[in-house]
């Protein structure tokens, strides 16, 4: 993992209040929070803007076998497992998420596929009871607590010889890092492990925010009982922010001229999300 050891004395208590207070996705549709409308517009969104979820996640292939979600947020991804059949337990460290996303689980008769459960993924084995799952998903919550390795180390307790395991983290070697370092940072290459826990979210401020490489996202599954069996890297977020607040989506000039098949090369080789795929040794 990322070598930076400047999160590790973050209390766990910081990082859920800043979730709780602005749950992520949450500000995805002007509707009325908890209505369908709302939901299906803050998926729509989400899914627009990361178009490569769906794929990653395979939500179809889990018919009828069981999903541990860890860091369900407000329940977008956990409710595409459930309707696609799958047996979700769908675990989070905040308050404000869980009831979200039960809330979400109500408006879509879904609450008998999903068992929501509050957790610090850290010491999952005292929240979950632990048997195996035929899927462990994780997207983009794990470089969010002090300890990630600690949670792969849970994540292993649920792993049986056929399960897998799907993880997002941030890529280091991004467009985004890249973009945090000269526009935020003014060059501070020196500062860039907190500049990227600064602005590595739409609200400022984040306690945590790890970031890998490649070859470091490999070690933190291969150094604790996982074989990686795809890398994937995803996601370059080219709207202009004035006007995706406003749900408006117009993208930044130079992304707006270039190529779809040279943006998507640069997207393949330079971005945000590092989706790791891996199985038990």
């Amino acid at each position: 993992m990322d070598s930076s050891t400047s999160f590790r004395d973050t209390a766990i208590a910081s990082v859920r209040d800043y979730w709780n207070a602005r749950p992520c996705n949450i500000r995805h549709s002007p509707k009325p929070l908890g209505t369908r409308e709302y939901f299906d517009e803050v998926e729509a969104r989400k899914y627009f803007v990361e178009h490569h979820i769906p794929q990653f996640a395979e939500f179809e292939r889990w018919n009828g076998r069981k999903v541990l979600e860890i860091g369900c947020g407000i329940g977008t991804d956990t409710i595409n497992f459930a309707r696609h059949g799958a047996q979700v337990t769908a675990v989070d460290l905040t308050e404000k998420s869980l009831e979200v996303a039960r809330q979400r689980a109500k408006v879509f008769g879904l609450e008998g596929r999903i068992r929501f459960v509050q957790a610090n993924a850290e010491q999952l084995s005292e929240y979950v009871p632990v048997e195996q799952y035929d899927l462990i998903y994780s997207f983009g919550v794990i470089h969010h607590t002090p300890y990630p390795e600690r949670v792969i180390e849970q994540i292993r307790k649920y792993a049986g010889p056929q399960s897998t395991v799907k993880v997002m983290v941030y890529n280091r070697w991004s467009w985004k890092v890249l973009w945090i370092l000269f526009i935020y940072g003014k060059c501070q290459f020196w500062k860039l492990d907190r500049l990227i826990a600064e602005y590595s979210e739409a609200q400022t401020g984040c306690p945590v925010t790890y970031s890998y490489s490649r070859a470091e996202g490999r070690r933190l599954l291969e150094d604790r009982g996982f074989r990686v069996t795809s890398v994937m890297v995803d996601h370059i977020f080219s709207y202009r922010i004035q006007e995706y607040v406003r749900y408006q989506y117009r993208q930044i000039w130079y992304f707006r001229w270039m190529p779809k098949a040279f943006f998507r090369a640069l997207e393949r080789a330079f971005g945000w999300h590092l989706c790791l795929t891996a199985r038990p040794e």
